[in-house]
Order: C-alpha cells, then sequence, then structure tokens
C-alpha cells in the first residue's frame, strides 16, 4: 500500500496512491510504503529516482547500515517502533529515507517510510498531525514528531504495565495464594516483563536515531531543541523500566515464595505422618516377635483388643502432641 501526505493550511492529508499518474499529482512532503509491491517501488524509482532495496526492513543488517548519510545528502535510519499487541507484542523494523537532494524540483524534503505492516505510532501521528495545524512544517518535522510520538507510546505501554502488575500484586499479598493462582500470576507477570523488555530495547533505539539525526547537522534550532527534550523523555523512560524490572523480580521472588510454602506445607504433613507412624510401627514390632508375652497371657482373648488399642493410641498421642505445637497448621 502507497500512502502520500501532503501539507495544506499546516495540517496533514493523506492519499491513497493507485498509479504512476496519481503520484505524479503531488508534492507530498512524506511517502509511506506499507509491504510495498514491485509496482509501487517502481513507481518510486521512476518518480522520485529512488531505488529501495529488498533488504530494506531486514531485522538482520548490520548495524553500521543502520543510520548513515549518502553522498548525495540522504539520510537512511532503521528503527524498530514498538506494537503493544495484547497477545503477540512485537517490534516491527521501519526504514526511513530522507530525500533532501534536488534533482528535479519534485523531490527535495521529502520521507519515504517502509515497513512490513501497520504501525501504530504512525496512526497516531497522522490523527495528531490532521488535528493540528502547525504541528509538521516539513520532512524533518515528521521523522521527529514520529519518534517524539514513539516514545509517547512507549510511555502510555509502561503505563498499562504498571496498572496491570499493580492487579498481580494484589493478587499476590492477599496471603491466600493456592497454586493454581500463583501459575497465573507468574504468566502474567512473564508477559509484563518480555512487553518491558520490548520497550527498554525500543527507546535505546530511538535514542540512537535521534542521536544520528541531531549529528547530522540537518536540524534546524527549534528541531534540534526539540530533539534534544525527546532524549530526556527517552532517559525518563529507561529509569521508569528500569523500576519496573525491579517490581516484576519482586512479584516473581515473592510468588515462588508462596509456592514453596504450600510445597513446604505438603512436605511438612507428610513428614508429620510419617513420624506419628513410629509408635505404631514399634507397637507392631514388638508383639510381632516370636516370643510369649505374659500380659498378652494374662489378657487372654482380650489380648487382640488390647493390641489394637496400643496401635490406635500410640499414633494419636503424637498426633494430638503435634496438634497442640500448632506443626499440623
Amino acid at each position: 500500500m502507497l500512502n502520500i501526505f501532503t501539507l495544506v493550511n499546516g495540517r496533514l492529508f493523506q492519499e491513497e496512491i493507485e498509479s504512476l499518474e496519481e503520484l505524479a499529482r503531488f508534492q507530498p512532503i512524506w511517502v509511506d510504503l506499507e509491504s510495498p509491491t514491485p509496482e509501487e517501488k517502481r513507481w518510486i524509482k521512476q518518480h522520485y529516482a529512488l531505488s529501495i532495496p529488498e533488504d530494506v526492513t531486514d531485522d538482520d543488517i548490520e548495524e553500521s547500515a543502520r543510520f548513515y548519510e549518502e553522498d548525495n545528502g540522504d539520510l537512511h535510519v532503521r528503527s524498530d517502533f514498538l506494537i503493544a499487541d495484547e497477545d503477540e507484542p512485537r517490534s516491527v523494523r521501519v526504514a526511513f529515507i530522507l530525500n533532501q537532494h534536488n534533482v528535479d524540483h519534485k523531490s527535495r524534503g521529502v520521507l519515504f517510510s517502509i515497513h512490513d505492516e501497520d504501525v501504530p505510532v504512525f496512526r497516531l501521528l497522522r490523527l495528531r498531525a490532521r488535528r493540528a495545524p502547525g504541528l509538521i512544517e516539513d520532512a524533518k518535522d515528521v521523522l521527529l514528531k514520529l519518534f517524539d510520538v514513539d516514545a509517547e507510546y512507549s510511555a502510555d505501554t509502561l503505563e498499562n504495565i504498571y496498572d496491570e502488575l499493580e492487579k498481580a500484586s494484589t493478587q499476590v499479598l492477599s496471603g491466600d495464594v493456592t497454586d493454581a493462582l500463583a501459575s497465573e500470576v507468574l504468566g502474567a507477570i512473564a508477559r509484563q516483563e518480555d512487553l518491558n523488555g520490548r520497550i527498554r530495547r525500543n527507546v535505546m533505539d530511538t535514542r540512537r536515531a535521534v542521536s544520528f539525526m541531531m549529528r547530522s547537522k540537518m536540524l534546524n534550532a527549534e528541531q534540534f531543541e526539540e530533539a534534544r527534550q525527546i532524549l530526556r523523555d527517552i532517559e525518563s523512560l529507561d529509569n521508569h523500566t528500569a523500576f519496573l524490572f525491579d517490581k516484576i523480580n519482586f512479584l516473581m521472588d515473592a510468588t515462588v515464595g508462596f509456592i514453596n510454602i504450600n510445597q513446604n506445607k505438603i512436605i511438612k504433613i507428610f513428614s508429620v505422618g510419617s513420624v506419628a507412624m513410629l509408635p505404631p510401627t514399634l507397637v507392631a514390632s514388638i508383639y510381632g516377635m516370636n516370643m510369649r508375652f505374659p500380659e498378652l497371657e494374662f489378657l487372654g482373648r482380650f489380648s487382640y483388643l488390647y493390641v489394637i488399642l496400643m496401635l490406635i493410641t500410640s499414633a494419636l498421642l503424637p498426633m494430638w502432641f503435634f496438634r497442640r505445637k500448632g506443626w499440623l497448621s
């Protein structure tokens, strides 16, 4: 899908392009290619003299090739953007090409973005740019605002993680943690830990991209200050992700601790039961010997009942003692 965005009266307007002729009618500042077809890539090459490599969004691209500037002044940035999907959180690699060279007076200051699936940050920026006139003035503003919205999106996701951890904390610290509840809580904590890690990686990648833009000396004074503010926001996100990691580790340790307590209770019951059966075993061993016992001869036909009572009493007395000490609770 090929979408172009033009700037009209300070607002960003979107047009979906379905032919090369339609592309030639506009002078956009942003060209967005989502899972572009070979034909759409051909349109870009013919109209803007810009070739889009096949591996432009590959994840295994060398780190040195993620941020660079060509001899003609074009900037290439490959950055990861978070998709905080509840079932499958993931990061999407987006390739940006900031076309700044002047070939035919049509390709000055155009941002090209290439990605394989829709990115929430892009939707948020489009919505904001339509409602707020003057938010964007050129293609560099589009790229900066994308990173700015990405930081805000990460912050909102961190708030959601904190809310989910608060729910897990309430369940764990209630004190009545069964094995089934502990398993459910551990699963929820693990999901939030994975998402928190993805956010940390995402903001680190955004920091590198913004720092590269600042080093390239392509920004004016106002944009440079905005980039510095984005880096300050990212720094605060780093601190918050570190706090959440500590909270996640605490909740995991507490949950595993309750699981160990439940297991210890079971083991303790088996241990107490084994000890309680030692006296009856001793009684049975004594009277099981091939000997003549005077008391049994004296009791005669009541000797069987006497031994049974001895066995029961020797088992109940230890249980009574253990219960009195509180070892069975």
